[in-house]
């Protein structure tokens, strides 16, 4: 176990793969790095430029482009393939081209015996999660979906920004479907223990109306940044990064993944954006938060908007 090599396999080296790529290698936190993508002179190109960048990094990385047989030995597979949101189109949009072309890649990596945990990030991805579930037969523990890890960060973000605070030191989830009907969690956020809703008091300059219109800036991100840029990829890279790394160094954080729950929240049947402990054997366990009514009223919409969705796409596989 001294010798232990972990090895990441990244499925996709478009915008997000190879971002999560050169995060990965920012970060050293990988001793082996596998590419692989349909179009192999682009993943070997990859593989080469970032190569190349290895005397500026942290600690040694083996940068190689590959095919799925390479996954065997990977502790962790993380899948960015597949088709982009395009602008006007919503994640769920995406739902049925993404499903058919998760099952081939999912036959293609069970065939080369892997046996670690399989991270999800093409959206719609709390969907797509599931269907890894199900193609691959593996523990729901060891399928892990990048839920609402980017919406929490745009979230502290925003609010950090809007107190003039270090992001870092907020304290606040974004749960639900990573879409349209995910929500913010008002009752547990807070700056240094203290509630959210009691910064914007006897303050001058903030009130309780501004963040209502902050989280419609979280949850619209994606449209405001593809609008203008096509895609986005720097934030989600890095948040794969952050999870990857809990992951293989076995930190028991708790991070908002796309997890299943099994009677958790009041649903089951379901894989959808939730705290989590996380560690080298996947979800550990997943975090109740105690929600308020409202927030319970609407995070049961977004499972049902997601089951709704998955019923169709799914029933046929």
């Amino acid at each position: 176990m001294l010798n232990r090599v972990n090895r990441v396999a990244v499925i996709g080296t478009g915008f997000v793969g190879s971002s999560y790529a050169f995060a990965l290698l920012n970060q050293g936190i990988a001793e082996e790095l596998v590419l692989i993508d349909l179009n192999a002179h682009k993943a070997e190109g990859d593989a080469m430029d970032l190569n190349h960048g290895l005397p500026f990094a942290p600690s040694y990385t083996k940068i190689w482009y590959g095919d799925y047989s390479e996954c065997g030995k990977a502790d962790i597979v993380v899948i960015t393939a597949g088709a982009n949101q395009k602008p006007g189109e919503t994640r769920l949009d995406l739902v049925e081209k993404n499903t058919k072309i998760f099952k081939g890649i999912v036959e293609q990596i069970l065939a080369s015996g892997f046996d670690g945990i399989f991270l999800v990030a093409t959206n719609p991805v709390d969907i797509l999660t599931y269907a890894v579930w199900k193609f691959s037969g593996f523990p729901k523990e060891r399928v892990i979906g990048s839920g609402t890890i980017l919406d929490t960060a745009r979230f502290r973000f925003l609010l950090g920004d809007y107190f003039n605070v270090d992001t870092r030191n907020v304290h606040a989830y974004i749960i639900g479907e990573h879409g349209d009907t995910e929500l913010p969690v008002w009752s547990n956020a807070n700056i240094a223990g203290t509630p959210i809703t009691e910064w914007t008091k006897n303050r001058e300059g903030y009130s309780r109306g501004d963040l209502n219109q902050i989280f419609l800036n979280v949850r619209d991100a994606a449209y405001h940044i593809i609008e203008r840029k096509g895609a986005t990829y720097y934030g989600i890279a890095m948040g794969l990064v952050r999870l990857t790394k809990a992951l293989l160094e076995n930190e028991n954080s708790v991070l908002t993944v796309s997890a299943y729950l099994n009677g958790e929240y009041g649903h089951d049947d379901i894989y959808i954006g939730v705290p989590a402990i996380v560690n080298r054997n996947g979800i550990k366990q997943i975090v109740e938060l105690d929600l308020n009514d409202q927030e319970k009223e609407k995070f049961a919409g977004s499972v049902q908007v997601l089951k709704n969705t998955m019923e169709t796409v799914l029933k046929k596989y």
